[in-house]
């Protein structure tokens, strides 16, 4: 079982089971929305958080139509729901770290629900403070190793201002900090370097190795975490049994 171990979560993203692509889509059409409303703006030039969802949009392989719905809805008459940002710090089974990132139109049914996932599946809310702080935030670009040369990424990408640079047995991963990440992102895309993956993410400090006979339910309640329609993105630092 691989998890979230990040390669892994490069196939979830690029390529989703028909069955969850829908649902995908339906959370991504709420990031828009939600992105226009709080920047007042659906010119993603003057609206970074709408550029972002883009992004992942784009990644996901959104139809353009889906992602023009979700604007023109942010931007009709009515105004529509008021959606709340919130992050749950969460252990799970083994004590592993969860960070859940949530968009809510009602954060006391959202908490509700939160919490009988987390009852249902060995998990609990940690006290303020104590898994963020597990966590950084980076620009994360991932890049397949037969996309280009290894020395030419590494180059492009140093010299665009990358912080890292980590070549490894399925590609490559570029690691940025989150205000160079749009840069960075650019001089990879100018150079004709195609991407996996591109975002601005919370990766972990140090990772947890899961025993193999907890791998199960550790990743039973992540995948009903990422499940739950507030949900955004989900971050763990548990390191999963490499799949035989």
């Amino acid at each position: 079982m691989a998890g979230h171990n990040k390669w892994s979560k490069v196939k979830h993203i690029k390529g989703p089971a028909d069955a969850k692509r829908a649902k995908i889509f339906s959370k991504l059409s709420r990031e828009i929305f939600v992105a226009v409303k709080e920047g007042a703006s659906e010119d993603p030039n003057t609206n970074p958080r709408l550029r972002m969802v883009l992004l992942k949009a784009r990644q996901a392989n959104m139809p353009s139509d889906n992602v023009q719905r979700a604007i023109q809805k942010a931007t009709g008459e009515g105004g529509g729901s008021t959606y709340q940002d919130l992050t749950y710090e969460i252990y799970g089974p083994n004590g592993v770290a969860i960070l859940a990132e949530i968009s809510s139109d009602n954060k006391n049914r959202t908490a509700a629900e939160i919490r009988h996932i987390l009852t249902k599946n060995g998990g609990s809310i940690a006290s303020a403070g104590a898994v963020v702080r597990l966590f950084h935030r980076k620009g994360q670009i991932m890049i397949a190793r037969d996309t280009a040369d290894e020395e030419k990424v590494m180059e492009v990408a140093l010299e665009a201002g990358a912080e890292d640079f980590n070549a490894e047995e399925e590609g490559y991963e570029i690691l940025t900090e989150p205000g160079k990440f749009e840069e960075v992102l650019k001089a990879v895309e100018s150079a004709g370097i195609a991407t996996e993956t591109a975002m601005v993410t919370c990766l972990p400090e140090l990772m947890a190795p899961v025993p193999a006979e907890a791998a199960e339910s550790i990743q039973k309640l992540i995948d009903t975490l990422e499940d739950h329609d507030d949900v955004k993105d989900i971050y763990s630092n548990a390191e999963f049994p490499d799949e035989d």
